[in-house]
């Protein structure tokens, strides 16, 4: 049931003895703007006008008279310059219509061609609690995740933990100088995370300590520096100038960041030691990890001991958001694997030495990508690069989509290069970025304290938020439920409205948070999608109707008027939204077709009598038009991991 793809495909047909280049042309077919030019609209004669040399609107009568839209549609006209106008046949629409209602996909057919996709998403570091950073990874990988299988491909869903390096470098060296062991006891997780913290801050702090002074010099150096008269240079020299002022402000934050937080301590005299007696504490952190990644019996211990307590905390998170894994293969999992990239990569005379480290030299890029360090220390590249090899031997996937913050765009496009440089040529491989979480101040989104948000909070107030809601609606479709099932719905409510705040949004962007605008009755929100579907089993109750009987026993569509055809022409583009959402992985483009989806209905359910139809035909008629809405909303949340509740 995608009628985008059936006229394109029949224009193609036509395009062939025009261009030997069909495909260019046939994006420029679309659904029409307005309804008065029909449902769907070609503009693309006058770009092949030009191409050819003719009149715009002399080929698209050509096209017109070479193409065959016979049981699609009624009328295909030349408009204007060179439009052409596209309207769908009626029957098709209702058969189109009746095949949505007696199938359980909605008349969705899968893909004729799958595809193995592995999806890279989450990727918490489980050394500390996850916070809103990563609630955009989460519920967009999950949801393409989610539209990928319902299209027929075989996916293979991989949260990459953190669970690995570094930070359990931190958290070793916190839990031998500064653990509480009642605190341990009584929340494991969360003291790790404050040892975490504690540990981090102090490695941040000496630090900018040190590196402040030099780039104010440098930032001196710069400014004194006299521009040159040579316009290109000059304009280089303040893109530098700009730039080291921007890096110097990031670590003069950090430098009063770490003070305001060692200020807390100074009337603790045992605290403010602890922060004076350990100023090696970034040596000592990566001997820590040196120790781990060797092997050392005792830090292998302790992680072994930390690893279960870090992973259930965030195993909770993902069962509140209804997100599961195929497979969790943290950093841990590749480290044996490291020493075996980088002797394969030398063997193929990949690599050269710079400064002491082993370095992948790749064409495009000012700097090398890093496996190995001087002292022998593998980096996340490596990692990365075992990912790729291992995810190839095991899944030979199609395509490898790695759901990450726009800021590692660079380290993506270097690993996609190194990996094609070292052999893995068949795998389509792509960085799915996404932007920032702001806060209403602009910035990202912060609590007071300016501590970062964390998952579990965001959760929690937004299910408050959600109960607020509906205490505040005093909706009879509400009265007479017990409270363990108003509860639920605020549930479902407010994880949903979440979800769908980031999901709406084009993933590139960033975007405001605000509890408030999500929880809209009206507008681009879960909770009018929520509502709509609510309301319709609200129709059903009234009536005394079981649905499945309409869909056991088809009544006739009935297209009397324009905006009963304006919402059949709508439900019949639920598959071109799908396809659509996935040409660049952007599950906003579904949420806008559901948004105006439910705008369409609404405007519906305002002007046609539903239960008090003229005539029974027409009732039943409506009522099926009600039911492949209400289904294909469901069907649509359930795409972008929202549940639908039955009153509201």
């Amino acid at each position: 049931m995608n009628a985008l793809t059936d006229i394109r495909s029949r224009f193609s047909t036509a395009l062939k003895g025009l261009t030997e280049s069909a495909d260019e042309f046939l994006g420029m077919v679309r659904p029409a703007q307005d309804s008065k030019f029909g449902d769907y609209q070609a503009n693309f004669a006058m770009s092949l006008g030009k191409k050819l040399g003719q009149s715009p609107r002399d080929v698209a009568g050509r096209v017109v008279e070479q193409a065959d839209f016979g049981g699609l549609c009624t009328k295909v006209e030349v408009a204007g310059p060179g439009f052409i106008n596209l309207t769908l046949d009626d029957h098709w629409l209702r058969d189109q219509l009746t095949k949505a209602l007696t199938d359980e996909r909605l008349g969705i057919d899968k893909v004729n061609q799958p595809k193995t996709f592995v999806v890279d998403f989450s990727s918490p570091n489980v050394a500390k609690p996850m916070h809103v950073g990563h609630i955009r990874s989460t519920v967009i990988g999950d949801a393409i995740s989610r539209i990928l299988k319902f299209l027929g491909h075989k996916v293979i869903t991989d949260n990459h933990l953190g669970d690995w390096g570094t930070q359990f470098g931190m958290i070793i060296y916190g839990f031998r100088h500064f653990r509480d062991e009642k605190r341990y006891a009584e929340n494991p997780v969360k003291h790790l995370g404050e040892l975490y913290r504690q540990v981090r801050g102090l490695v941040d702090y000496h630090a900018a300590v040190g590196q402040v002074p030099k780039l104010a010099t440098a930032l001196r150096v710069l400014t004194e520096q006299p521009e040159s008269a040579d316009k290109k240079e000059a304009k280089e020299h303040r893109r530098q100038t700009e730039k080291q002022r921007s890096r110097v402000a990031e670590l003069q934050q950090a430098i009063e960041e770490n003070n305001s937080k060692i200020q807390k301590t100074d009337s603790n005299p045992a605290a403010k030691q602890m922060a004076l007696a350990h100023p090696d504490v970034a040596a000592k952190v990566l001997e820590e990890t040196a120790a781990l990644h060797e092997g050392d019996e005792e830090n292998v211990r302790l992680w072994n001991e930390f690893l279960p307590h870090c992973l259930k905390d965030i195993e909770r998170v993902y069962k509140r958001l209804d997100v599961t894994f195929d497979q969790q293969l943290g950093e841990s999992f590749y480290h044996d694997q490291l020493a075996t990239v980088v002797k394969d990569l030398e063997a193929k005379k990949l690599l050269r030495e710079s400064d002491g480290a082993t370095c992948l030299f790749l064409d495009g890029f000012d700097t090398p990508m890093i496996v190995r360090k001087r002292d022998g220390a593998f980096l996340y590249a490596t990692t990365d690069l075992a990912t790729i090899r291992y995810r190839m031997k095991i899944w030979n996937p199609d395509a490898m989509l790695y759901v990450v913050d726009h800021r590692q765009g660079e380290h993506f496009d270097k690993l996609f290069a190194a990996g094609k440089k070292w052999g893995f040529n068949d795998v389509h491989m792509v960085h799915v970025s996404f932007g920032t979480v702001l806060g209403d101040d602009g910035r990202p989104f912060k609590t007071r304290s300016g501590d970062t948000v964390g998952l579990e909070g965001l959760l929690d107030e937004a299910e408050e938020k959600a109960r607020g809601v509906l205490k505040g609606m005093e909706s009879p479709h509400l009265a007479g439920l017990f409270d363990e099932q108003l509860e639920q719905i605020a549930k479902v409510v407010g994880i949903g409205a979440l979800k769908y705040a980031d999901l709406s949004q084009n993933r590139a962007s960033d975007y405001k948070f605000s509890y408030d605008k999500m929880l809209e009755l009206k507008g681009n929100t879960a909770t009018y999608l929520q509502y709509l579907y609510a309301r319709v089993q609200g129709v059903f109750r009234e009536g005394d109707i079981d649905p499945t009987r309409l869909r056991n026993d088809p009544p006739e569509i009935i297209l009397g008027n324009d905006v009963e055809r304006q919402l059949a022409i709508m439900l019949t583009r639920f598959s071109e939204a799908l396809d659509e959402s996935m040409v660049d992985y952007r599950p906003n483009i579904l949420a806008q077709y559901m948004f105006e989806l439910a705008q369409q209905f609404f405007r519906f359910y305002d002007q046609c009598h539903v239960l008090k139809a003229e005539d029974a035909s027409l009732r039943q008629s409506r009522l099926a038009l009600c039911d492949i809405t209400a289904r294909t909303i469901r069907q649509g949340l359930s795409l972008l991991g929202i549940h639908v509740i039955d009153r509201m």
